[in-house]
């Protein structure tokens, strides 16, 4: 399980907080990044990457 500071990302001088991953489109939770692909764990929606190997 990944901790809070391994998802975000803290921008303390502008007081902003942003997401590191995406969020899936189909069910709207965080996906998971693998080496050529984005997965989300809920739903099981793939999104592959062109050119990764």
């Amino acid at each position: 399980m990944a901790t809070r500071h391994q998802l975000y990302e803290y921008d303390y001088e502008k007081g902003t907080i942003k997401l590191k991953n995406r969020l899936c489109p189909r069910c709207g939770k965080v996906m998971a990044k693998h080496g050529d692909r984005w997965t989300c764990g809920s739903c099981q929606f793939t999104i592959f990457e062109r050119g990764k190997s």
